[in-house]
């Protein structure tokens, strides 16, 4: 059952989390139990860490927790009704002894006396889900994650198992809407999976724009590495604005928006800089010093004989270090490159079939002697030829 592989999956979590309270014995009794007993040995918050040590182990150790922990606890309810969590080992004491209602309102006695108890939003939540109440179970796993250290990350990616049966979208849609952090786990992980790309479509808030959406990013990810291009490009067009039959995006370099692998992919590292500057221009500085690429797009070009063309502003005499090239996707070299000085005249290049979706990449080459190039491309075209042409 998906369920118990969410509960089971966030267990662990759990230790970190308890709380028990009280000056200086209670300091102690949380980090160092075995210093609060030689302390105040009958203190209640020394008893119940002590006893919640104990219990802990033996659920690591997978041997039955001894009959004097519930006793110690059982002490330490006495002093401290308050406390929640004699109620805790209570319900784990019913539980084992398979009396189910009595464990669900013992965790629900303590949950009452400490809402943010971590324990008890876990059990409960492993009650419910039990029980088949998964409206129920999963405000409690929503619970967890917001209490847990990291529980949101934690949580989400076994949320994503059981987001992959479509007949539990609607009440996870209502769960994620009301957990934006939440949501955004769960759906990354959702989004790593290309099965359960269409639940990511499903789950997503209406709302939020796509270009802004964490999932975006994997989920263009998955889609190309399993070379399904035209799906991925068509996401990604809800978040850019794309004109109507355009080859390349963003040829003038104005769109900051819209996310890479459609759009350009710009570099700021020790190779050198590309950034987009006003006048629709794209500035390259390349540092001469080592080899790489500054800029990056994936194409969607069908079979046939392209040209690109574009103005060059700068030294001219050293954009020579700086190339275009196009590779088909997953290629390990390039179908045709050329200098950047050499493309202003217009470089022509052949897509060949079978290369459904294009890399197209401006990299820089360092010469025996470095040599810093600053130049600035604007005007970029880039058209198909017709046959004869």
């Amino acid at each position: 059952m998906i369920a118990r592989r969410i509960v089971a999956a966030i267990a662990a979590i759990i230790v970190a989390a308890l709380v028990v309270g009280n000056a200086a014995v209670q300091s102690f009794a949380v980090t160092k139990p075995a210093t609060a007993a030689r302390v105040w040995a009958r203190h209640p918050a020394t008893e119940i860490s002590l006893a919640m040590t104990e219990i802990a182990r033996a659920a690591h150790d997978r041997r039955a927790v001894p009959p004097s922990v519930f006793e110690l606890m059982g002490d330490a309810a006495s002093k401290e009704p308050l406390a929640p969590e004699p109620f805790l080992v209570r319900g784990v004491q019913a539980q084992l002894a398979g009396d189910r209602a009595t464990a669900q309102k013992a965790f629900e006695a303590a949950q009452w006396r400490d809402p943010r108890s971590l324990p008890a939003a876990y059990f409960l939540a492993e009650r419910y889900f039990q029980k088949g109440d998964v409206d129920r179970g999963l405000r409690e796993i929503a619970a967890v994650a917001r209490l847990a250290p990291n529980g949101e990350s934690t949580v989400g990616p076994y949320l994503a198992i059981y987001a992959r049966n479509p007949a539990n979208w609607p009440k996870l849609r209502t769960l994620l809407r009301a957990n934006p952090g939440l949501a955004d786990t769960t759906l990354v992980a959702l989004a790593s999976n290309v099965a359960t790309v269409p639940a990511v479509l499903s789950l997503a808030h209406p709302r939020q724009p796509t270009a802004q959406a964490q999932w975006l990013a994997p989920l263009l990810n998955t889609l190309t590495s399993a070379g399904q291009y035209a799906r991925a490009r068509t996401i990604w067009g809800k978040s850019a604005a794309v004109h109507p039959g355009e080859l390349i995006h963003d040829a003038s370099f104005t769109d900051k928006a819209a996310p890479p692998p459609f759009n350009w992919s710009l570099t700021s590292s020790g190779v050198g800089l590309a950034e987009r500057q006003s006048g629709e221009r794209l500035r390259v500085l390349f540092y001469g010093q080592d080899d790489g690429i500054l800029a990056t797009q994936l194409l969607l070009l069908q079979p046939g004989t392209y040209e690109l063309s574009m103005r060059l502003l700068g030294d001219a005499a050293r954009a020579k270090l700086l190339t275009w090239s196009i590779w088909c996707d997953k290629a390990g070299a390039p179908i045709s490159s050329v200098t950047i000085d050499a493309a202003t005249h217009g470089w022509r290049f052949e897509v060949p079939s079978g290369c459904a979706a294009q890399w197209l990449k401006l990299s820089g080459s360092s010469s025996d002697i470095a040599e810093q190039v600053d130049v600035s491309i604007t005007a970029l075209k880039l058209e198909r030829v017709k046959t004869g042409a």
